[in-house]
């Protein structure tokens, strides 16, 4: 009996996830559906593939050998996908973008409307979230990054902005506790907190040890939402960091404390080294270049975007597709 290939996927999943339900919600599928596809492997190969170690599922011996061929055929597939599209000479279709939420809701589909008013036939696909999106498996086709690029040497990647933070508070929140002068005050207060990624929350933090700093003496509110996190601070929760432009993005009555106190994170644009040849994908990252470079007071200082609505009579930044190669990772990181 040959076996099902689409079955294959399935097991990766449960091997990453670690558990059939937690499989079944990444893939879509009930998780009866998943043991069953994976029941069928292993009467396929009559052999186990999977094993119980320490609450989670893991790879039996033979498992593992066979999640390095699935691996391969996923980048092989993953290969064919991206060669497809640098076959692509014009500018339409679906550009696949990925961000965090802040900038990836407020700021990027604005500016990429300008875009669309020059070229109407190309649709838009933002994903948002703090995980990373594979660029090689084409879950996304640019993706937006915070302090660095990523490792891969498969990526390109362009600094496109310095965006700075600082501290906020409601004003009932201040009205109760007072305002801190000095970081030295700052563990008397109630922090609110915004789970982002690697589990790290967004707080001050050390240049040398990435490690957080001056912390609040609790915390009071945290959520893996940006939104959420805005309302805890407008709630009165406590005190918690912001882009400076965030504030006028969102036009949140909030003070803020320790004026003087700003933390600056770079912001990378990235891309598949293999998608560089694709007009649509080549223009959308050469003009969101541009429209950082425009914006860069906004995220240095907060204040208005030139993307702001009731703006629009700005020229918008050139898309041309200029025929030159996106730099290499190692000379794009400026």
């Amino acid at each position: 009996m040959n076996t099902n290939w689409s079955d294959y996927p399935v097991f990766l999943a449960v091997a990453q996830a670690g558990s059939l339900t937690a499989a079944g919600k990444r893939l879509g599928m009930s998780q009866p559906t998943v043991g069953r596809r994976i029941r069928a492997l292993e009467d396929h190969f009559n052999t186990p593939l999977l094993k119980r170690q320490s609450g989670q599922l893991v790879p039996t011996t033979f498992g593992q050998s066979m999640l390095d061929h699935i691996r391969r055929m996923q980048d092989e597939a993953a290969a064919i996908d991206r060669s497809s599209a640098t076959l692509e000479d014009s500018l339409s279709g679906v550009v696949r973008l990925s961000a965090t939420e802040g900038i990836g809701t407020a700021w990027l589909p604005g500016v990429m409307q300008r875009f669309r008013a020059e070229h109407p036939d190309v649709l838009v696909d933002i994903g948002i979230g703090f995980e990373s999106f594979n660029l090689a498996q084409r879950e996304a086709d640019i993706a937006l990054r915070w302090k660095s690029p990523g490792e891969q040497n498969s990526l390109i990647g362009r600094k496109v902005a310095d965006v700075a933070f600082g501290l906020f508070a409601s004003p009932e929140y201040l009205d109760l506790a007072g305002a801190p002068e000095t970081v030295d005050d700052l563990p008397g207060h109630d922090g609110v907190m915004a789970m982002i990624m690697d589990g790290k929350m967004l707080w001050l933090m050390d240049e040398r040890t990435d490690e957080m700093i001056h912390m609040p003496g609790r915390i009071t509110f945290q959520s893996n939402s940006i939104w959420a996190f805005y309302e805890g601070l407008e709630q009165g929760y406590g005190i918690g960091m912001l882009p400076l432009c965030g504030q006028t993005t969102r036009s949140r009555n909030l003070v803020r404390v320790i004026p003087d106190l700003e933390q600056t994170e770079a912001l990378y644009l990235v891309a598949h080294q293999d998608l560089k040849r694709s007009a649509r994908i080549r223009g959308v990252f050469d003009y969101l270049v541009e429209a950082f470079r425009q914006d860069a007071a906004f995220f240095a200082h907060g204040g208005e975007s030139v993307f702001s609505p009731g703006r629009f009579d700005i020229a918008p930044p050139s898309s041309r597709h200029e025929d030159r190669n996106l730099p290499h990772l190692s000379a794009a990181a400026e």
